[in-house]
């Protein structure tokens, strides 16, 4: 039995089932029709998905979903929602790892054994689970495990199926809530899960709204770098092979040169004299007055990956023909939880942001959070002196101060510190650390340990953090040596998990507040870059959107840390194209 409303009455409905502002409100995404499922209720059921823009510009309830998907299917049809709960991302929140699918979820909230998940076409030949050959059976087997045919969407095509499967999401959301009343986090569980339902929610956004590129200027970057575009394949590779030709040119004598082998480009470069452990550009930059060969190879390299990765194919297979470029986003990278993208956006030269342009009337507003990483630091670990280092606009400098020494040494002091290193100039800086700040250096001590003992952990907001059985530990002929390597890999990748865990929180927290308070003035997140937001605004709204970037990090930063006196800063600016930011 559902009730079933129109556009104009799902407003009141929702209101007699009362319904108001932070209210989850279960949702499912039919063939035409959203169900919808409050609090245990009836189904209901509406045939129009717009109706939802009304209901929350009224009720301002919290929608929750299954996954990206249905934020991603509302986003298409014009509907943008405030504020959400995303099953998936808050699963992999409370349960570590990647792998989301609402059968698995469902699983492991009813402690079922995995082992009995169905998959499409399953036959239940003993009779045990329920037969899975009708999905007028409901959506729970006799098992206790989702139905196969309703897992793979047979319920999207009868409305009132809609329904039923709206009620499944709010029963996952039920037992989400309960669980993570039970995770033992230094921060807030609970407002991390939010957090995290909203960065999905912005990635659908963003993969739908695009970056704006200015594709005439875009190709005239390209072609200043490796020419104009190729007529055909034949003159491709023949543009390839002079890229080839002018490092060969100046490359000492002896044996063949394939560039794109790092084997033999670092054999090519001890014919030089020149000796490396390998061949990348952060190592080879330092190199380049010791052989003509380093410079041709670096500026060889810059060509290269403009032809292959970022040139005139990668234009035409990701900017659309309204300018924008579009890739796919995630809220979770399945480690440490930081979002990523695809389509070049996380990773776009230097040389192509001055072709990311505001559109005609637009500006940008960019902001990066400042020294976020020790900051987070000082709140994770609660250390006193670090706490009141944030409270200047550089941080290194009262750490220098403490510590007796420069501001460049005390970088290298708190860097080698959240990352483990313990050799040279970067050892003797954390012995410094140690005396100085021994709470925090105890926190990142204890996480690295956990990781070498192949313990899980959780980071400030809550996220489990999984370690891995090693190669080496599996590996019954593997030595001491290689054990102890592997665990000591295990162990810095947990020590910084804790603290880039807890820096991606944050971010993620002060982005999806940013995406509230300035939707009122048209303003929309168009890039999330690590610790960077680019805003493309009306231009009559920039100087306002930039106050608001700054006041929702302070509300953000005062959430996330619980209250903590810990300060942090921004450098926020307004521009006209990317390249106008500080690097």
């Amino acid at each position: 039995m559902e009730q079933i409303v129109d556009a104009t009455g799902l407003v009141a409905v929702l209101r007699t089932r009362g319904v108001g502002r932070g209210t989850p409100v279960a949702i499912a995404l039919g063939h035409g029709v959203v169900g919808l499922s409050v609090a245990g209720g009836i189904p209901i059921i509406c045939a129009d998905i717009a109706a939802l823009t009304v209901a929350d510009a009224d009720l301002r309830p919290r929608w929750v979903w299954w996954d990206q998907e249905t934020a991603a299917a509302l986003v298409a049809a014009g509907v943008r929602v405030t504020t959400c709960w995303d099953v998936a991302a808050v699963h992999r929140l409370v349960a570590g790892g990647w792998r989301a699918d609402a059968a698995r979820v469902w699983a492991w909230l009813h402690d079922l054994p995995s082992a009995g998940i169905p998959v499409p076409g399953q036959l239940d030949l003993l009779g045990g689970g329920g037969n899975d050959g009708s999905a007028d059976d409901g959506p729970v087997r006799a098992d206790g495990h989702l139905r196969a045919e309703w897992i793979a969407g047979g319920w999207r095509s009868v409305p009132s199926m809609a329904g039923a499967w709206a009620g499944v999401v709010g029963q996952a959301y039920d037992l989400q809530v309960g669980r993570l009343a039970l995770v033992i986090a230094g921060g807030d569980p609970m407002s991390t899960a939010r957090s995290e339902s909203a960065a999905e929610l912005l990635c659908a956004e963003l993969a739908a709204d695009g970056l704006p590129i200015d594709v005439p200027l875009a190709e005239q970057i390209i072609a200043g770098v490796i020419g104009p575009r190729p007529s055909d394949e034949r003159e491709a590779d023949q543009r390839r092979r002079e890229r080839d030709d002018m490092v060969r040119a100046v490359a000492p004598a002896g044996g063949t040169i394939d560039l794109r082998s790092p084997a033999d480009v670092k054999a090519m470069l001890q014919r030089a004299g020149i000796a490396v452990d390998d061949t990348r550009a952060w190592r080879l930059e330092g190199l380049r007055d010791a052989h003509p060969v380093v410079d041709a190879l670096l500026r060889w390299r810059k060509a290269e990956r403009m032809a292959t990765t970022y040139g005139y194919g990668w234009l035409d297979q990701h900017v659309d023909a309204d300018g924008r470029l579009r890739g796919a986003w995630t809220g979770c990278d399945g480690a440490a939880g930081r979002m990523t993208a695809q389509a070049g956006l996380h990773s776009l030269p230097a040389d192509m942001r001055p072709a990311v342009r505001a559109e005609a009337g637009h500006l940008f507003v960019r902001a990066d959070l400042g020294q976020i990483e020790p900051r987070v630091l000082a709140v994770v670990s609660g250390d006193p002196g670090l706490l009141q280092a944030t409270a200047d606009d550089d941080l290194y400098a009262p750490v220098a101060a403490r510590l007796g020494v420069e501001r460049p040494k005390a970088k290298i002091a708190v860097l080698a510190a959240m990352y483990g290193q313990t050799s040279g100039a970067a050892g003797e800086a954390l012995r410094g650390m140690e005396r100085a700040y021994p709470t925090a250096i105890r926190f990142l001590r204890d996480a690295e340990e956990a990781g070498r003992s192949g313990h899980d952990i959780r980071t400030y907001g809550g996220r489990l953090v999984r370690m891995w059985e090693t190669r080496a530990e599996t590996d019954v002929d593997a030595d001491e040596q290689a054990l102890r390597s592997a665990r000591a890999g295990r162990g810095r990748f947990a020590r910084n998990a804790v603290v880039q865990g807890a820096a991606a929180e944050l971010f993620k927290a002060w982005a999806a507040t940013v995406r509230v308070r300035c939707a009122p003035m048209g303003a929309r997140i168009v890039l999330c870059l690590h610790d960077e937001l680019l805003v493309h605004v009306p231009q009559e709204h920039a100087t306002a959107v930039a106050e608001v970037m700054d006041t929702s990090l302070a509300e953000a930063s005062w959430r996330w840390s619980a209250g903590s006196r810990a300060r942090f800063v921004s450098d926020t600016g307004i521009v006209g194209s990317w390249a106008d930011s500080k690097p």
